[in-house]
């Protein structure tokens, strides 16, 4: 099938990104004799300053590694905890019956940094001044602004201007919207980077004692003290329309750490498919592929509506258990394995009608497990709220309230170590940038309930049930790809989508990506208000009108979007000596490089 460029090969190392600042930064650490951990440290720094609108130094992020010499695959746990301020009873007290989406009340411990830190150190081979300097290059002297960066910037100018004026002066320099492939850095960002990097070097000893140092200082030191003052003294504007001060502080920093997990499984023909555990969304792409397990996929046309129909409907089943099931399993007890299980999907597959489109919410039912779901609320809240976020840019409403933003990094260097990491949350939009360090603070929260009995209940300590959702697949027990997309709640619906593709129809990796995609909003948002449109199927236009047609003849509520408008997925692979590496042509940003 035509493709919007080649599938990469090559057998040195192979680098893709949503930015192809970021994928160069990646490859020049593998061309200097860095590892794939390397390489993504370095990419991933590279995307604060490139992609501010979708990441920032506050944000947080989960990733999958495979560490060839030992043959192990390992998540690494970045995603920030609720601070211990951070009860249900806070924030009723101001009135409140839902986490805003933006500003500090929304804020959990910021991750990214931390989990960063923790890969260098335990998988990386080089120092924090090499991985670094790229990003602080970009930072010093601006990197090139994509066209939504300054489109996001617009939608919340007059908050910047007349709320959050520490952002206005990072972000609307001189007091106007960067342009389009105009530069645009962070100058007090660089200067945060060059002090962790000095006060490491001052602690002396190797390189892993010298990343330990910096670790510290983020936690414990200078940054974690800029971040507790500010979050005491300043009442911030958010999304509800009231100004509050935010509940973080330095010793919340100071309490956590990224942390390593086994990831979850799922073996799907020859394929064996990791995710996070479910603390996020992850597990659902697994329960999708338990429930299309049982038909002939491979007989379909992978753009009819035979197929398109299956996947929406076995989405709305698994995203139902998302919402009744999916929490911190360090505080609630997830029945995973019975979820995963041949006999429950056995049973839930039979809710599929091939004829017609379902409007319900149905969660399973698993005694002593879940919680409710007011699914009438959510729809209420549809009827007024946001649309669908496209291709995993961010949307944005009335006081920076947003949906779907983050970035992704994959990277399969020459030894086969392997590297999916999805950095996320602390965009230009989340909250002020805190003054003396160049960034602003995440609104992950934002995920939690404010009523007590669900899996996501808002408690101190515990990790938001984030959307962030990196994939991993072996083939014949063999470690073979890394792959995904930023776009929130659509995340494992377009890393289905690919992965079915790839694995059913023979598409590589670029024509798997670039094939008609698409998704739905049938089931509750996990963003700010939690909003449900039940039957919305959102697809690209590049869908024939016959498939269209029919899927609105089945009860889908069809709305066709632009021909280029779903998703942002980077992928990478590894068979037989090749390396493999595509990225996605929407939104003009990602890039796979490699040789």
């Amino acid at each position: 099938m035509f493709t919007t460029r080649p599938e990469i090969l090559g057998t040195f190392g192979v680098v893709s990104s949503t930015h192809w600042v970021a994928s160069a930064a990646g490859m020049a650490m593998l061309e200097v004799g860095g590892n794939a951990f390397d390489a993504a440290v370095a990419a991933g720094m590279t995307l604060q300053i490139c992609e501010p609108h979708l990441n920032g130094a506050g944000g947080d992020m989960p990733v999958l590694i495979h560490r060839a010499d030992r043959d192990e695959s390992l998540v690494v746990c970045g995603q920030g905890v609720a601070p211990a301020k951070a009860t249900i009873g806070h924030y009723r007290g101001l009135g409140l019956d839902m986490v805003p989406g933006t500003g500090l009340l929304a804020t959990v411990v910021p991750g990214v940094f931390d989990a960063w830190m923790l890969i260098l150190r335990d998988h990386g081979t080089m120092t924090l001044e090499e991985v670094f300097a790229p990003a602080i290059h970009y930072a010093t002297s601006g990197a090139p602004m994509v066209a939504r960066v300054g489109e996001t910037i617009a939608t919340v100018r007059e908050m910047f201007e007349t709320e959050w004026p520490t952002s206005a002066a990072v972000y609307l320099p001189n007091g106007e919207i960067p342009a389009p492939g105009s530069l645009l850095g962070n100058a007090q960002l660089a200067k945060t980077w060059r002090r962790l990097i000095a006060e490491s070097k001052a602690a002396g000893g190797d390189r892993m004692e010298q990343i330990e140092a910096a670790r510290t200082a983020w936690s414990q030191g200078f940054v974690a003290e800029a971040v507790d003052r500010f979050c005491r003294q300043n009442e911030v504007m958010d999304v509800s329309g009231e100004r509050h001060f935010g509940v973080l502080s330095g010793d919340d920093m100071a309490r956590w750490r990224a942390s390593y997990e086994p990831p979850l499984g799922y073996e799907y023909g020859d394929f064996s498919v990791l995710k996070t555990g479910p603390w996020g969304q992850g597990p659902v792409l697994l329960q999708m592929l338990a429930l299309l397990e049982g038909y002939g996929i491979s007989a379909m046309d992978p753009v009819g509506p035979d197929f398109v129909h299956l996947v929406i409907e076995a989405a709305k089943l698994a995203f139902a258990d998302r919402e009744a099931f999916y929490g911190d399993p360090n505080f609630v007890d997830v029945p995973m394995k019975m979820l995963l299980s041949k006999p429950y999907n056995d049973a839930r597959r039979k809710l599929i009608d091939m004829r017609a489109a379902s409007m319900d919410l149905r969660p399973g039912a698993i005694e002593g497990h879940g919680g409710p779901v007011d699914y009438a609320a959510h729809i209420a809240a549809g009827l007024a709220g946001l649309g669908g976020a496209g291709v995993g840019e961010p949307t944005v409403g009335p006081q920076g309230q947003v949906a779907g933003d983050t970035c992704h990094i994959d990277v399969i260097d020459k030894h086969g170590n392997m590297i999916a990491a999805m950095p996320s949350g602390g965009w230009l939009q989340s909250s002020p940038v805190i003054p003396e360090l160049g960034f602003c603070l995440n609104s992950r929260a934002q995920m939690f309930w404010l009523e007590a009995g669900r899996p996501a209940t808002l408690e101190p300590g515990k990790r938001p049930r984030t959307t962030l959702s990196p994939s991993m697949a072996l083939k014949d027990g063999k470690p073979y790809m890394v792959f995904g997309t930023p776009g929130g709640d659509q995340q494992d619906q377009w890393q289905t989508n690919f992965f079915l593709r790839h694995v059913h129809f023979g598409m590589n990796l670029q024509e798997a990506i670039d094939a008609p995609s698409w998704h739905i909003d049938h089931f509750p948002s996990s963003f700010y208000p939690r909003a449900a449109t039940p039957g919305r199927a959102v697809l690209e236009g590049r869908f024939a009108p016959s498939t269209i047609d029919e899927l609105r003849r089945r009860g889908h509520k069809i709305a066709v979007g632009e021909d280029w408008s779903e998703g942002r997925l980077c992928a990478a692979a590894q068979s037989g000596g090749i390396l493999k590496a595509a990225a996605n042509p929407r939104g003009m940003q990602g890039y796979a490089v490699g040789r």
